[in-house]
């Protein structure tokens, strides 16, 4: 099987492209952004169907390379989805490097005689995404605007109406790589464990007693290190240990399968609910992104989610605080969905 993926290396300026096995590197000359994304492809994943047609891998990597130079800018969802959907209008997510009209290329048809840049930059899927989305901000009230309007007021097409029908393509497949093939690095230091809502809050009046929240990310979604740290637990919180070898219930005692990572100042992240044993061991430094396990449903659990806490000062229950609010407070609010 052909799998293509791109790394993004945001702190050296350096793309890596690999398609078939073979390594291209690029040079991307752009300041190192707040946040820098990493693009990879999604496991065992050769296509996406959606409700307008089915996209390779080629296609899904660029989808996810317009969603990553998004997120670096801090373009909320909607705008990926516009940008998703204008590339699929304009090229079919195909990085086209051959003119057919005039001297239209790339990912979303941008003329080199018109201003957008040169013909290498318009063929570079992070340039081209990157200058879009600029064009897109600058448009008073774009967010609430039909998404054709939109999209024809960055691209002036000769066929304005014909964004619309891409609209459901390309929010599934904005959802899809959000959740997978995207992992972020926020230099602030702190990012999304996943990308999910927050199903049941801190110590509610329901659950006094509930020390973290609950993030509804389904079975299998990749669990990312919060930030930078020393992984100090990484296994099943039962020495029964068939208690983590199967999916648990509201009977079943624990977290399951989890982490504990500890962070500089002595703040502690607990991951609880892995679906199988973590990815990482005692001892293993991870940094913020860092996928640590996946999502599921081991352990004291109803159904598919991440149990996410945050203590300070130790991995007691007295120390735990409000995820919410301190993941809000470190520049990585929980709850924004794909």
């Amino acid at each position: 099987m052909k799998t293509l993926g791109v790394v993004v290396l945001a702190a050296v300026g350096l793309v890596c492209a690999c398609v078939g096995g073979v390594a291209v590197l690029a040079a991307v000359l752009v300041a190192t952004p707040a946040v820098a994304c990493a693009v990879t492809p999604l496991d065992d994943v050769t296509s996406i169907e959606t409700p307008t047609g089915t996209f390779n891998q080629e296609q899904i990597a660029n989808a996810a390379i317009i969603v990553a130079v998004g997120i670096e800018m801090n373009v909320p969802v909607r705008g990926h989805i516009i940008a998703v959907a204008t590339a699929i209008q304009e090229s079919r997510l195909i990085n086209l490097t051959t003119a057919y009209d005039h001297d239209s290329l790339g990912l979303f048809q941008q003329r080199p005689s018109q201003g957008w840049g040169t013909p290498e930059q318009v063929t570079d899927p992070r340039y081209a995404s990157r200058k879009f989305y600029e064009k897109l901000l600058t448009i008073d009230g774009w967010e609430s605007m039909p998404l054709t309007e939109a999209a024809q007021k960055v691209q002036r097409s000769a066929y304005p109406d014909a964004y619309a029908k891409h609209e459901p393509a390309a929010s599934t497949l904005v959802s899809a790589v959000s959740n997978g093939s995207v992992s972020c690095t926020n230099y602030a230091g702190w990012v999304q464990p996943v990308i999910a809502p927050v199903w049941s809050g801190f110590r509610t009046a329901e659950r006094p007693a509930h020390q973290g929240v609950d993030l509804g990310s389904p079975r299998n979604t990749p669990v990312k290190a919060a930030s930078a740290g020393l992984v100090v637990w990484a296994g099943c919180d039962t020495s029964r240990w068939y208690h983590c070898e199967r999916d648990g219930s509201p009977n079943t005692p624990g977290c399951g399968w989890y982490v504990d990572i500890k962070h500089p100042g002595d703040i502690y992240t607990r991951y609880c609910h892995l679906n199988e044993a973590p990815f990482v061991r005692v001892g293993d430094e991870v940094m913020a992104g860092t996928v640590i396990g996946r999502s599921g449903t081991t352990g004291h659990s109803s159904g598919p989610h991440l149990h996410f806490e945050v203590h300070l000062g130790d991995q007691s229950s007295k120390t735990a605080t409000d995820p919410v609010k301190f993941m809000a407070e470190h520049g990585a609010p929980l709850g924004r969905q794909g």
